[in-house]
């Protein structure tokens, strides 16, 4: 049932949950530059400080702040004050820190869980929608709606196939121009934005003849088709499941389907709107469509930690088959108030789901989501070892066990 306070995952997914570790390979170009900064900013942290609560004052610090700008610019093609580029520069930056930091601070505090690596993916796929956006307010790339589409989805499909791919090789990887890249860059674009104006990135460059902003889609549409390819060949080489299949025992291409719906909902009814819904609101609409997603790709990670089946269609999906129906039947409603509902609604029935998968571990692990107990490190004993803290960690510093 929609809403339904009644349990979302199963004893057995629970059990699983409790017994997941986690794996990760590969190590990006910035995260050992940027080691040392989280290892001396972790010290400075209060010991009482929970490691989640940290990753979830960024991400609304994240939200906060390019909300700020699709205020300013909520078609990605007016010009927001400068001070609003250089607050989201600010808020990247501490979100990045928090998140590089809070694993760091679980194994300070000896309060690594599961529950982290959950929440933690869980909070990026929300930022992703996030960060993607404000890049193309910062380079006014609503002038350009379909590229802009493009950027933000492309943004969101790349995320959601790391943990298909997770699902898949019972691993996360990490390539050497990953999310600590991508949000230095950002961040640069933005701080940019603030000191000349998003104006510059309509520069053509010479020869080329090609507007600055536009160099970052080329980027985009590169990377996109390497990790197209190497995404590709782990299909191919199949998973570690029985036969080849995913660590849930099913097909490796099951993941497919439910972010398949969510994309081909989002270009249909973009492409089929009589009232231009995308084109005159380009930011309520990957807001809305990038809730949905969010929750498609949380319900994978929980799928990937507890080694079960994926549901391909989801109560998330009531809020895009809103402005499905409305254009089937004529757009008998004013799609700009059919968009709102769906964004209220998405964003409502993702904070049920997390609410209540969020509760169950929590209850099933005896542990708080906001709270800890640090615990006290027995002393160090002359001639003795020291004790290695084996709690997962990627890349990074991030939380994610």
């Amino acid at each position: 049932m929609i809403f339904s306070s009644s349990d979302i995952m199963t004893p057995m997914q629970l059990k699983k949950l409790s017994e997941h570790k986690y794996s990760s390979s590969g190590t990006t170009l910035l995260d050992p530059l940027l080691q040392p900064f989280w290892n001396w900013l972790v010290t400075k942290l209060p010991l009482w400080l929970a490691p989640n609560f940290m990753t979830i004052m960024g991400l609304i610090i994240t939200i906060v702040t390019t909300l700020i700008l699709v205020y300013y610019s909520p078609d990605a093609q007016q010009e927001p004050p400068a001070w609003a580029f250089i607050l989201c520069a600010v808020g990247l930056f501490v979100y990045q820190s928090l998140d590089a930091c809070d694993g760091k601070q679980a194994r300070r505090t000896g309060s690594s869980s599961p529950l982290g690596e959950l929440f933690d993916h869980g909070c990026d796929s929300i930022s992703t929608v996030f960060v993607s956006l404000g890049i193309c307010i910062a380079v006014k790339l609503g002038a350009y709606p379909n590229w802009m589409f493009f950027q933000c989805f492309i943004a969101i499909i790349l995320f959601y196939c790391a943990h298909w791919q997770t699902y898949i090789t019972g691993s996360l990887k990490f390539g050497k121009f990953d999310v600590t890249e991508c949000q230095i860059t950002i961040i640069g674009a933005h701080l940019i934005s603030a000191l000349f104006g998003t104006d510059i990135w309509m520069t053509k460059i010479p020869v080329m003849n090609v507007e600055i902003r536009l160099v970052p889609i080329v980027l985009a549409l590169c990377v996109s088709l390497v990790l197209c390819y190497y995404h590709v060949a782990a299909l191919c080489k199949g998973g570690v499941g029985k036969n080849g299949s995913s660590v849930a025992g099913t097909s490796v291409l099951s993941p497919s389907i439910p972010i398949g719906i969510v994309t081909i909902l989002a270009v249909t009814i973009y492409q089929k709107s009589t009232e231009s819904i995308y084109e005159i609101h380009p930011c309520l609409y990957i807001l809305a469509f990038g809730i949905v997603a969010a929750k498609v790709t949380n319900k994978l990670v929980v799928a990937h930690m507890t080694k079960s089946e994926l549901d391909y269609f989801d109560s998330i999906l009531i809020g895009p088959g809103m402005l499905f129906l409305n254009q089937y039947f004529n757009t008998f409603i004013n799609e700009h108030i059919v968009l709102w509902l769906c964004l209220v609604y998405s964003v409502a029935d993702l904070l049920h789901y997390c609410t209540i998968v969020c509760n169950q571990i929590c209850n099933h692990m005896d542990i708080q989501l906001f709270k800890i107990t640090p615990k006290v490190q027995p002393p160090r004993i002359p001639g003795h070892s020291k004790v290695q803290n084996t709690s997962p960690l990627r890349p990074g510093g991030q939380k994610l066990s």
